[in-house]
């Protein structure tokens, strides 16, 4: 199977500025998604960062985009990527690996 990238964004900066660059980390967000790059993401609960499903060729291909975040290029947030090959899986979640 295909090697899934679980990326983790801790914020570390207030909210108040998270949510003033929302608009282009959610723009590069799309770009991600329409690349075929991205497979889920979305906010940690509670709100301290966000969680990225990604898959690529590589793991310096998925750095690579993820310093492309504005959250990344303006320090708002740090990143931790962890690699890993699903050895299960449901059957609709196959279709995507």
């Amino acid at each position: 199977m295909t090697t899934i990238y679980v990326a983790i964004l801790t914020y570390v900066r207030p909210v108040e500025e998270i949510d003033a660059h929302m608009q282009a980390h959610v723009a590069w967000l799309r770009k991600g998604y329409e690349d075929g790059a991205f497979l889920a993401s979305g906010r940690r609960v509670p709100r301290t960062g966000g969680v990225i499903l990604a898959k690529g060729d590589s793991l310096e291909e998925v750095e690579a985009r993820l310093n492309e975040d504005p959250f990344q290029r303006l320090g708002l947030a740090t990143v931790e990527i962890v690699p890993f090959q699903a050895s299960m899986a449901a059957e609709a979640f196959k279709a995507i690996l």
